[in-house]
């Protein structure tokens, strides 16, 4: 695959403002709605149990299918992949946004993540191969990774806002105007490409493992919340997800053409990124939702009031990934970099381990909202890691790999933290403690547990991570090599084989 002509500088960075708005969009989306849950069940009816759908149908649909999507990029073209799914997006917003029953909702929501999952699965893979620069091209990701780092707390300021001063309908509608304009500019922006074409080879049977096996074992862990992790629901159907995803990798192996050519995960870089990117998302997940539920429940925060309480963490996360990541990547490295906002997320969230159940924001809260700005050097660095050694041809589904990896870390970490938490404040309710005090107490429990996930992160960046970041993971991640140049040697760590 190649685009039909690299465009101008202007032209670049209109795409780079298109494919970060699309991301965005797509993060948004998935926590905007967090702090309007109350109303959304109030207005529609939703038991309790149900709720829980608002959130997980867009998981199940945008977890699995990035990487069947970031395929399809490949073989359709980039570009129209990315437009398909903006549309289908912006379509299911407006569903969403009129929905009048649950089950309105729920489906709207789950089209929302097909269209998410398009454009999302294909974004890194269209920035690569514009911006081909080393130094460029860490600004490229700086920008791409802020979209993500920032963007869930971006969302629940937005999201508290819209709810109080509006409705809940307008946390989905204000995709609309945002979803046509980014639309209108993608077709401008975006070079067309010519995709490998569906006559290449389709591998129609690794496509329905992988979208099964990925489906269902979200499915399964998003139920854990209420079946519990040892009961024959979520043993049987995990065990099921993961014959389905053995049965994916033995397929890739043996395929003429896979949908996932094993040769990407050669590269320490492509797989240690990757390993990361899973930890450090579903870490996250301690501060991106359950900071904001203990403000909220405990300290009685309302929505308006939590959002602006999580903007801080929004402004320190942009600043370092726009203002500094990328110098920082170009001169010391990748790796170097990943370890350094790796250990600034592992004291963002011990201090939460520290807060009192009538904590104040200043003294308590704040700390955590400044050093959550290691968020802004993690992510760019995973995400150069995450998209190493990808050849153009394979960009799209390197892409949709690493998104895919983020999706399912964001939903583990949902289920781990959640149903803990809640285990140990269903304890403590049983043994007579304050209300307050139990929801704290298990809240502690979710950051505990968040501390460990990024320890991991930080010891697979050290030792798994070795010698990576400084064009020393380059021969393997370029595979074959009758089939691919020589990749550059750089010091930034984003060693990507040569671009047309």
């Amino acid at each position: 695959m190649s685009f039909a002509s690299r465009p101008a500088g202007a032209s670049r960075r209109l795409a780079l403002a298109v494919i970060a708005t699309s991301a965005l969009m797509a993060v948004l989306d998935g926590s905007i709605v967090t702090v309007a849950m109350p109303s959304i069940q109030s207005h529609l009816g939703f038991s309790s149990a149900g709720l829980s759908w608002v959130v997980n149908s867009y998981q199940l649909a945008f977890g699995g299918l990035l990487l069947l999507a970031g395929r399809l990029g490949d073989l359709l073209g980039r570009k129209r992949v990315f437009l398909a799914g903006m549309a289908l997006f912006v379509a299911a917003s407006a569903v969403a946004g009129a929905a009048t029953s649950p089950a309105m909702l729920v489906a709207a929501r789950f089209g929302q993540g097909v269209g998410g999952a398009a454009s999302s699965a294909v974004s890194l893979g269209i920035l690569v191969t514009l911006f081909t620069e080393p130094r460029e091209r860490a600004k490229a990701l700086g920008v791409f990774a802020f979209t993500g780092a920032a963007g869930a707390s971006i969302g629940q300021v937005l999201g508290g806002v819209l709810t109080d001063a509006l409705s809940w309908h307008w946390i989905f509608m204000i995709n609309i105007p945002i979803g046509l304009a980014t639309l209108a500019a993608a077709v401008k922006a975006i070079p067309a490409d010519r995709g490998a074409g569906l006559r290449s080879g389709v591998d129609v049977l690794g496509a329905l493992l992988v979208t099964g096996g990925l489906m269902l074992a979200i499915y399964t862990v998003v139920g854990t919340a209420t079946a519990g992790w040892t009961s024959a629901r979520t043993l049987g159907l995990g065990t099921l997800s993961a014959l389905l995803i053995a049965g994916f990798f033995g397929r890739q192996a043996t395929a003429a053409a896979p949908l996932m050519p094993l040769r990407i995960l050669r590269s320490r870089g492509v797989a240690g990124g990757n390993a990361v990117q899973l930890l450090m998302i579903a870490a996250m997940f301690a501060f991106q939702i359950v900071v904001a539920l203990d403000m909220q429940k405990v300290l009685g925060y309302d929505a308006t009031r939590t959002g602006l309480a999580m903007l801080p963490a929004a402004v320190a996360i942009g600043a370092v990934a726009l203002g500094v990541s990328a110098r920082l990547i170009a001169r010391f490295g990748a790796r170097t970099v990943l370890v350094a906002g790796l250990v600034l997320l592992i004291g963002a969230l011990a201090l939460l381990l520290r807060m009192p159940t009538h904590a104040h924001y200043v003294p308590d809260l704040l700390p955590t909202m400044v050093l959550i700005a290691g968020g802004g050097l993690a992510m760019p660095a995973a995400a150069g890691l995450g998209m190493s050694g990808a050849r153009e041809q394979d960009a799209g589904v390197v892409s949709g790999l690493f998104n895919t990896t983020q999706q399912i870390g964001a939903a583990f970490g949902a289920a781990v933290l959640s149903t803990l938490a809640a285990g140990r404040t269903a304890h403590l309710l049983r043994a007579g403690h304050d209300p307050a005090d139990a929801l704290s107490s298990g809240y502690h429990v979710a950051f505990a547990i968040g501390v460990a996930l990024l320890v991991a992160a930080l010891l697979v960046a050290v030792f798994g991570l070795r010698g990576v970041g400084s064009g020393s993971d380059a021969p393997e991640a370029a595979g074959d090599a009758d089939t691919a140049e020589a990749p550059r040697q750089t010091t930034s760590g984003l060693d990507l084989a040569p671009t047309a």
